[in-house]
C-alpha cells in the first residue's frame, strides 16, 4: 500500500503504485497516476491528467498538472506526461498541454528541474536535461537530450534547444540554439563549443575535434553559415554529429525568426506531436 501521510489529500480515483510516498499537506488529484518509487514531499501538488513513471521526486511546493496559462486553452482533456527518475524541485511548475499544441506536455527521463523552473504548455523536455533555478520555458519549447539551461534564462515560445547545448544564465533565447554549442546573452548568440558538456557525456578528443572545427567554420568565419555548411559537410561526410548539427541548422532556417517549431504552428492540433519532432 502507498505510504500516505494522514494530513495529505489523495482524491478518489488517483492511482498510486504500492511503494509511493506522499508527505503531509501534499495534494494528489483524482486523475493523477504515479508509478513505483515516486515520492511526493510535503506541500507538493499534482493535479489534472498527470501521469508520472517511476522514481520521480516532487519537492515541497512544486506544482504539476495545472491548466495552461495560454488564454486560447478551452478546457478540453489535455495531459502532462512525466517519465522516470526526474527531480522536480521546490516551486517548479509544469502545466498540461493545450488543444493547439497536441494536448500534451512531455518530460522524459532523468531530468533535473531546479527551484522555480517553469515548463509551460506543450513543451517537450527529452532526457538528462537540467533546467536551473528560475528558468522559464514558454509554450511549445523543445529541449533535447543533455541540454543545460542556466539560471533565470527565458526561452521564447517554439524555441528548440539542441542536444548537449549549454545556455548561460539570464539569457534571452528567441531563436533555436544548435546542438553541442554554448549560447548566452540578450539576445542569446552562439559563443563557443560546449567542450565540458561533451566530455562529461563521454566524448573523446577524437569525437570533439570535428565539432571544434564546425564551431570555427560556422561561427568564427566572415562567410555566412549557408556558405560554410557545404564545406563542413564535405570535410566530414560520415560524421553523425556533424550531420545532426547541419540538419538542425537547416531546419531552424525554415522557421520564422529562426524557430523551426514555429513553422509547425497549427499542425499540432491533430495530436501529431510525435511525428513533428521525429
Amino acid at each position: 500500500m502507498p505510504k500516505v501521510h494522514p494530513m495529505a489529500v489523495v482524491e478518489k480515483g488517483a492511482e498510486l503504485a504500492d511503494d509511493v510516498e506522499v508527505g503531509p499537506f501534499a495534494y494528489i488529484g483524482p486523475r493523477v497516476q504515479l508509478g513505483p518509487g515516486c515520492r511526493v514531499m510535503h506541500h507538493a501538488s499534482l493535479e489534472g491528467d498527470t501521469i508520472a513513471g517511476e522514481r520521480n521526486i516532487f519537492f515541497p511546493f512544486s506544482s504539476c498538472g495545472l491548466v495552461s496559462q495560454d488564454l486560447k486553452y478551452r478546457g478540453s482533456s489535455c495531459r502532462l506526461l512525466i517519465g522516470d527518475d526526474n527531480v522536480i524541485r521546490e516551486h517548479a511548475t509544469l502545466h498540461i498541454g493545450t488543444e493547439a499544441g497536441g494536448g500534451i506536455t512531455r518530460v522524459g527521463n532523468g531530468n533535473l528541474l531546479m527551484v522555480g523552473a517553469h515548463v509551460a504548455h506543450d513543451c517537450i523536455i527529452y532526457n538528462r536535461c537540467i533546467l536551473a533555478n528560475n528558468v522559464l520555458l514558454a509554450g511549445h519549447v523543445e529541449v533535447q537530450d543533455g541540454a543545460v539551461i542556466s539560471g533565470a534564462a527565458a526561452l521564447h515560445h517554439f524555441v528548440t534547444v539542441g542536444k548537449l547545448a549549454f545556455i548561460g544564465g539570464i539569457s534571452a533565447v528567441v531563436h533555436d540554439i544548435p546542438p553541442f554549442m554554448i549560447a548566452d546573452g540578450n539576445k542569446a548568440i552562439v559563443r563557443g563549443l560546449n567542450r565540458t558538456g561533451l566530455r562529461r557525456c563521454g566524448y573523446s578528443e577524437q569525437q570533439v575535434e570535428p565539432l571544434r572545427v564546425a564551431w570555427r567554420m560556422l561561427y568564427k568565419q566572415e562567410d555566412p553559415i549557408a556558405v560554410q555548411a557545404p564545406k563542413l559537410a564535405a570535410l566530414f561526410p560520415d560524421n553523425p554529429d556533424i550531420k545532426y548539427l547541419l540538419a538542425f541548422i537547416e531546419r531552424s532556417a525554415k522557421g520564422k525568426y529562426g524557430r523551426y517549431r514555429e513553422s509547425l504552428r497549427g499542425t499540432f492540433e491533430n495530436g501529431d506531436d510525435e511525428a513533428a519532432i521525429a
